[in-house]
């Protein structure tokens, strides 16, 4: 055995810039991600969707097939295993149908999985699941989304559907200034670099999954439900994770691989392709977005009504909850907001990067800019008018607001106070130049988790967690937090994640994972050097301490709890060509203490960059006729390019949360939020002409013309 002790950490951790401890790895191929580990006898599914978009499956032809070279099954609602789908998972909510695949007939939507092919090579799975003959009994469908349906209603999903205080219609008449207006956002989809992906094997009676994923703990729960089985007897690993935006929950290739194996008792990997994910991978509703705001002649505001119309489809509720921003942002005496959702034949949409907030943000704040020119208020000074004290509908207090700082910081960065308040008055050549803003928020959670922490006879330290690291510097982040928590320096600590085998942790989502998961590390570093004293011996088997953070979060005071942040944006519009290049954009936050500001930054200015994405460039469209997505891939389906991205800068004030045992907040989604109205505000501001409608393309411009 060896004595070891635990010594000062030369340098803090925390804080400093920190390059990506897997860094070398990812770039050297070292990495494997789901879709590339090897493993014995592997079998390649491939997955057949629907080209009907409602209806009913008549036959499926799986003669011809089963006697192509390499093709060992196909299966369908006809002869796959049964699943339970009554039951309600980690997230609070029941799975989308979706991706409990081959259970009856009907046909939902376009695209919707109907058999899986599984054969010897990923050649010959597509060959045969192209060849495979599908007869349908095709019924009329609905895609359409209009503000007008009569068919809408109110749907609660993680907040309420329907929030009210005040007299709405008398404080709006007794407003010196009212704005009413409709806003529009499309149908958005993710696109993380990786695409999904799972491989499922059974080992001595155990299920193993090696998939790309946002939370080992969620996929093993949705799958032990599905499947009838004991958690304990599900493994889930997902090391790697090139991206997922809110998309990698359970779906169509986990659950059909996890068939496959079943049935022929050796590993199955299926991968989606790109074309596959416009229509299983979820989606960001298109959004309907209606607006009232009263105020005083100074802009002081009476009323606020936000009323958010989403779709979803007709085997899943699911709700884009947009008009939730306005219960953070703004009070007035009377204030109104409502989510309301519409079912037509689409497929089930998702959790998106800052769900609610991205869309909403959008319509609320390019209203305050409209209500701001009606009173003629510096559009910065109307917003700090309006900071609420507590939070306009909960009533609770908050637990950190710093928007006004950041809103001070960013316009002595920006150079606001030098900008010219009129509309299309500032010229480069051919160009018109404008400025706008938008403030941002995003809720800083946490949720309970465990982690344990190995000191080892070496004298280091292995840290294990069922984090998930998608692409945002996570596993980095924990390793600087457990140096600091334990009191090391960074070289002397491991940390591994992405495996179910390590206890329950939170997911990477709704920009609580690092917050969830630092609070587990700390809490069990506490414990640890507790037991261990100067001098004591090591055994080689080390010590290890587990920690729980179930009672910690718990414990919490209710309180308002947010990230914020400012948003600024420059753009030059053509309006002989309708183009808009974003010329510069700055983001101040205010979002906890900053672990890692080398990858924090890089959040941050990722969210921004799709913010841009989201004003100008994103778009999906559906084909009324067959009911599918029009130009399902990224030549069809446009997103910000480098061409595209201007001088970025995102920057923070000092913002560490009291109670988190760390100061974090949360930095995930809130880059996105507010974003895209910045870029919508400097449009007018070029132009003085107001788009409600995303993207601005340059067919709009064109045909909106410029007041200049």
């Amino acid at each position: 055995m060896t004595t070891t002790t635990v010594t000062p950490a030369a340098i803090r951790a925390v804080g400093r810039e920190h390059v990506r401890v897997e860094g070398r790895d990812k770039v050297t191929g070292a990495a494997r991600y789901a879709g590339e580990i090897p493993f014995a006898h592997l079998a390649h599914g491939w997955l057949v969707l629907s080209t009907v978009a409602r209806g009913r499956i008549q036959e499926i032809v799986t003669g011809p097939v089963l006697e192509m070279p390499g093709v060992l099954a196909v299966l369908h609602h006809g002869n796959a295993p049964r699943l339970e789908t009554d039951f309600v998972g980690m997230l609070g909510t029941k799975p989308d149908p979706t991706c409990a695949v081959f259970q009856n007939d009907r046909v939902p939507h376009a695209g919707w999985p109907v058999a899986l092919v599984v054969a010897e090579t990923s050649e010959q799975a597509r060959e045969a699941a192209e060849a495979l003959v599908v007869h349908y009994e095709q019924q009329p469908h609905d895609v359409e989304f209009t503000g007008e349906d009569t068919r809408a209603y109110a749907l609660d999903g993680h907040m309420p559907a329907v929030t009210d205080k005040g007299d709405l219609e008398a404080e709006l008449a007794a407003s010196a200034v009212v704005l009413d207006a409709e806003y529009t956002t499309p149908e958005e989809h993710h696109h993380p670099m990786e695409p999904h992906a799972a491989t499922a094997r059974w080992d001595d009676g155990r299920l193993e999954l090696i998939d790309s994923n946002q939370g080992a703990t969620w996929v093993v729960g949705e799958l032990a439900n599905l499947f009838a089985l004991d958690p304990a007897s599900v493994r889930v690993r997902s090391e790697h994770v090139g991206g997922g935006f809110g998309s990698k929950g359970v779906r169509a290739h986990q659950v059909s691989a996890v068939m496959a194996a079943t049935v022929l008792q050796r590993p199955v990997r299926v991968i989606l392709t790109r074309r596959q994910m416009f229509t299983l991978a979820g989606h960001r509703s298109p959004t309907i977005q209606k607006v009232r705001l009263g105020a005083d002649a100074d802009g002081h505001l009476r009323a606020l009504d936000h009323r958010s119309l989403s779709r979803t489809s007709t085997v899943y509720e699911f709700v884009e909850p947009s008009a939730g921003v306005a219960r953070v942002m703004y009070d007035a005496d009377a204030h109104h907001t409502e989510n309301k959702v519409v079912q037509l034949d689409v497929p089930s949409p998702t959790w998106m990067r800052a769900p609610g907030e991205a869309p909403g943000s959008f319509a609320l704040e390019a209203a305050l800019d409209e209500l701001a020119e009606k009173c003629g208020v510096d559009p910065i000074e109307l917003r700090l008018r309006n900071e609420p004290d507590k939070g306009p509908v909960s009533g609770l207090p908050f637990a950190g607001r710093n928007l006004r700082a950041c809103f001070e910081e960013g316009a002595r960065r920006f150079g606001w106070a030098q900008r010219d308040p009129r509309p299309g008055v500032r010229r480069d050549g051919r160009w018109l130049l404008g400025t706008g803003t938008a403030a941002a928020s995003f809720g800083a959670g946490a949720a309970p988790s465990t982690a344990t922490i190995t000191a080892e006879a070496d004298g280091s330290f292995t840290v294990r967690i069922a984090a998930a690291d998608i692409g945002t510097g996570a596993r980095t982040a924990l390793t600087l937090v457990a140096a600091d928590a334990l009191d090391v320096p960074t070289e002397r600590v491991r940390v591994r994640i992405g495996d179910s085998a390590f206890g329950p942790a939170m997911i990477a989502g709704g920009s609580m994972g690092t917050r969830s998961w630092s609070w587990a590390v700390t809490a069990a570093a506490s414990e640890l050097r507790e037991r261990m004293v100067p001098g004591m011996e090591i055994p080689a088997q080390g010590i290890t301490v587990r920690s729980d953070t179930t009672e910690a979060i718990a414990a919490l005071a209710r309180k308002e709890r947010h990230s914020f942040g400012a948003q600024f944006a420059e753009v030059a519009v053509d309006p002989a060509t309708g183009e808009v290049r974003v010329r510069r954009m700055l983001g101040i936050f205010a979002a906890g203490r900053i672990v890692n500001p080398l990858t924090a930054r890089g959040q941050f200015t990722g969210g921004m960059i799709w913010g841009i994405s989201m004003a100008l460039h994103e778009e999906a469209s559906r084909d009324g006729y067959f009911g599918g997505p029009v130009g399902a891939d990224l030549a069809g389906y446009h997103v910000a390019t480098h061409a595209d991205v201007p001088h970025i800068e995102a920057d923070w004030v000092d913002d560490p949360d009291p109670e988190d045992p760390v100061g974090i907040k949360g930095i995930g989604e809130i880059g996105i939020v507010g974003a895209a109205a910045a870029v919508a505000n400097a449009v007018w501001h070029a132009t003085g002409v107001r788009h409600r409608s995303l993207p601005i393309r340059p067919d709009r411009i064109l045909t909106a013309g410029h007041r200049a």
